[in-house]
């Protein structure tokens, strides 16, 4: 499935939120705990998706706001969080004012930005001096079981797997975050593993968005490539890992005062 693909996220939309919602729950943790963001805070989450994070910091007592180019998943985020404030855009063009948010938050999509540096810099503009920018995304293929099984319905299709990307391997958020002018506060790996109840299910979430067809034909290369992974149960537990970076945007620093007259 095409990460950058509005329409074809809101198809998915409600398998999507099913299936892989919650997976980055461990990062989000880090970010909360990183950017000290409590209860009253004001959170803009960047990609919102079907607001599986938005609902998370809800819960905690953040007010929360959301921007995503899908209107599938909007509606699946309006849904849960009917008092949000949620609107349709792109990362590089957010419509909220200047330092709006004390924290703001891209998980797992401003690698879909055309322009990252000019998303981040969108980022930036709409965080409040003081506030933090957090960002977190799949880590390096080596530490996705995922990887080995889309690999493998790659070469069945005679095609290679799609490029890692700077910003999934060690240092790639940090240096992103420093380039933009941040002061990065946290950085790090964790683990944020993912189940299978059964066969079907597995096949369901890793060709999210094929038609039936395309599912029938390719589920004995996901089920082959899965093996390793498979529980005596049958279900499927699959090692996934998330890097996340959290920075500070720079209060302005006050003028000394002026010396006084002789």
């Amino acid at each position: 499935m095409d990460g950058a693909d509005p329409d074809r996220w809101s198809l998915v939309a409600q398998d999507w939120s099913r299936l892989w919602g919650d997976l980055a729950a461990p990062a989000w943790d880090a970010l909360l705990r990183a950017s000290e963001a409590g209860a009253g805070a004001r959170v803009l989450d960047v990609g919102c998706g079907s607001g599986d994070l938005l609902a998370h910091l809800e819960a905690r007592g953040l007010r929360v706001a959301g921007v995503d180019p899908a209107p599938g998943m909007l509606a699946q985020a309006r849904a849960r969080l009917p008092g949000a404030d949620l609107r349709p855009g792109d990362a590089e063009s957010l419509t909220w004012g200047d330092g709006a948010f004390d924290l703001v938050t891209a998980v797992n999509a401003l690698q879909f930005a055309d322009d990252v540096d000019a998303a981040l810099a969108e980022l930036v503009r709409v965080t409040a001096p003081g506030g933090h920018v957090a960002v977190a995304s799949w880590a390096e293929d080596s530490r996705n079981d995922l990887a080995t099984i889309e690999a493998a319905v790659a070469a069945a299709d005679g095609e290679e797997s799609l490029p890692e990307g700077e910003l999934r391997g060690a240092g790639g958020l940090e240096a992103l975050l420093a380039d933009a002018g941040l002061t990065l506060v946290e950085a790090g790996l964790v683990d944020t593993p993912w189940d299978a109840a059964d066969d079907e299910t597995l096949v369901r979430a890793v060709l999210l968005g094929e038609d039936d067809a395309t599912i029938a034909t390719t589920a004995p290369v996901v089920l082959a490539a899965a093996a390793p992974f498979r529980r005596t149960d049958g279900s499927y537990r699959l090692a996934c890992a998330f890097r996340y970076a959290v920075a500070r945007r720079p209060a302005p620093t006050r003028a000394a005062p002026a010396a006084p007259r002789a």
